[in-house]
C-alpha cells in the first residue's frame, strides 16, 4: 500500500528564532517543513517546490508579506496563514484583500498557529464537496467541485481555497440563504476562531472576483438582510 505523502508548508519568518519555533512545532505534527527568511527567496521556493499551505509574516525585509501573497495568488490558490504584529481590523482586511486565508496576530500560541494549519488543511481536503454532482452550472457561471474551480463564461476564476468553498457552499443550495453562522462552518470550519469580519471580507473578494470576470454579476451573490447570503438563481 503507497504510503500518504507528508503536507508540505512553507513558513516564510524574517525572525530566525521564530522561525524556527514554528517549524519544530509543524514537524512535531507531522509535516514537512521549509523555511525562507524574505520575500524573493520564499516566491523562488514555491516555483521550485510543490507546497500545500504557506505560514507568511507581514513584515519581511524588502518584499513585504502582502506582496508576496498577491504574487502567489496570481499563479496559486494554495492556502495562505498571514503573520503579523500588527492588531487594527484594517490591516488584517487588507491581509484578506491580499488573498490570504487566515490570520494569526503575534505574539501567537505556536500550538494555535498548528491548530489553524491542520484546520485549513482539512478544509482544502474537499472531501464534503465530492458528494452529488461532480459540477453545478447557474446561467454563465460553472462550479466544478471535483477540480475545486469555478468558471463565469469562458474565464476562470482565481479564487483562494477558502472563497472556492464559500462559492461551493452556495452553489449546492442555489436560493438558499445561508447565515453567516453555516457559512463559516462550511467555508472557514467549526473550530475557526478568527474575528468576525472575516466572512464578509471573502464575501466582498468574491463578488469583486465575479464583477471583474463579467460586469454583471454583481446578481450572483445576494445579500439577505438579516438572515446572510444565497446564490441568485438565473430566471
Amino acid at each position: 500500500m503507497k504510503a500518504l505523502r507528508q503536507k508540505r508548508v512553507l513558513v516564510v519568518e524574517d525572525d530566525r528564532k521564530t522561525a524556527e519555533l514554528v517549524k519544530l512545532y509543524l514537524e512535531r505534527a507531522g509535516y514537512t517543513v521549509a523555511v525562507a527568511h524574505d520575500g524573493g527567496t520564499a516566491l523562488e521556493k514555491m516555483r521550485q517546490e510543490e507546497f500545500d499551505l504557506v505560514v507568511l509574516d507581514i513584515m519581511l525585509p524588502g518584499m513585504d508579506g502582502l506582496s508576496v501573497c498577491r504574487q502567489v495568488r496570481l499563479d496559486s490558490d494554495v492556502p495562505v496563514i498571514m503573520l503579523t504584529a500588527r492588531v487594527a481590523e484594517s490591516d488584517r482586511l487588507q491581509g484578506f484583500d491580499s488573498g490570504a486565508d487566515d490570520y494569526v496576530v503575534k505574539p501567537f500560541s505556536p500550538r494555535e498557529l498548528v491548530a489553524r494549519v491542520q484546520a485549513i488543511l482539512r478544509r482544502s481536503s474537499r472531501d464534503e464537496l465530492l458528494t452529488g454532482p461532480p459540477e453545478v452550472t447557474h446561467g454563465k457561471l460553472t462550479v466544478d467541485f471535483r477540480a475545486g474551480e469555478a468558471r463565469l463564461g469562458e474565464s476562470k476564476l482565481r479564487l483562494t481555497p477558502t472563497e472556492f468553498r464559500i462559492l461551493a457552499a452556495l452553489a449546492r443550495e442555489p436560493g438558499k440563504v445561508f447565515s453567516r453562522g453555516e457559512l463559516i462552518e462550511k467555508a472557514l470550519g467549526l473550530d475557526y476562531r478568527g474575528f468576525d469580519r472575516t466572512l464578509d471580507v471573502h464575501i466582498l473578494n468574491l463578488r469583486r472576483k465575479l464583477k471583474e470576470a463579467e460586469p454583471s454579476a454583481d446578481r450572483y451573490i445576494r445579500t439577505v438582510y438579516g438572515m446572510g447570503y444565497k446564490l441568485e438563481v438565473s430566471k
